[in-house]
């Protein structure tokens, strides 16, 4: 039997969640909340002229943030995780800083980068950038040692050993790892976007919101939660096209 891929899912899951936003709709029967139908068709109205440059530059500060965090959090998880020493050093670091709410840091931040793109950037790169080390390290430390003797003999050095071994084993758990901080370095740009810029999701939920236009809110709410939702599966679709092997 053929196995159903995400994407089905992901169908299922919208199909249920706007029947739902229907049912729900139709016995409030107030303007707080529209119909789910009343809304798209809003969202495809105002998209270009206005939704569509606020997505992206929330796009920009997610991604930004996030190769970011991967391209810091990848190289020091190797290295924890395969040399003792480098462990030993920042492991007290990480399990200090780690389970800081980061939000609680948004003022911290904005005092000493201002509240323009680099603030916020920075929110986004200081949630992924632990999830990162963290679930890279614990993948390279969860391999078993026999596993490198074969490289050892045939004269392997470090790059090999991380090349044919470490990046491939710890792949599964960075993605997984990805995956989880995705959503919440989402809220967290939500959050940041209402501060100091007149672009991105947040600053446009928030503005509808104030000015009492729940049609416009809904389809920011709409929008930020198909960025969020595009982001998740291409999580998914990178990690079925490099971890196969998982699938088999």
């Amino acid at each position: 039997m053929r196995r159903k891929g995400p994407g089905v899912w992901y169908i299922y899951g919208t199909i249920i969640f706007f029947v739902l936003w229907q049912v729900i709709a139709s016995w409030v029967r107030l303007p707080i909340i529209p119909p789910p139908g009343i809304v798209m068709v809003n969202l495809f109205n105002i998209f270009l002229p206005q939704i569509a440059i606020h997505g992206l530059y929330s796009l920009w500060r997610i991604l930004a943030g996030v190769c970011l965090g991967v391209l810091i959090g990848i190289p020091l998880g190797l290295c924890m995780g395969y040399f003792p020493r480098w462990d030993k050093l920042l492991s007290p670091l990480v399990y200090l800083t780690y389970p800081i709410p980061k939000i609680a840091l948004l003022p911290v931040v904005m005092l000493i980068f201002g509240l323009d793109e680099l603030s916020k950037i920075l929110m986004i790169f200081l949630i992924i950038v632990f999830q990162v080390i963290v679930a890279v390290r614990d993948g390279v430390k969860s391999i078993p040692k026999e596993t490198y003797y074969p490289l050892y003999s045939l004269g392997a050095g470090y790059l090999d050993v991380f090349r044919e071994i470490l990046i491939p084993a710890s792949m599964p758990k960075f993605l997984t790892s990805l995956r989880v901080a995705m959503a919440t370095a989402v809220s967290v740009l939500f959050f940041t976007e209402t501060f100091g810029t007149q672009y991105g999701m947040g600053y446009f939920i928030m503005d509808a919101w104030l000015r009492v236009n729940y049609l416009e809110m809904y389809s920011g709410i709409v929008a930020l939660s198909s960025i969020g939702l595009t982001l998740f599966s291409t999580i998914d679709y990178l990690e079925r096209k490099i971890c196969g092997w998982q699938y088999q």
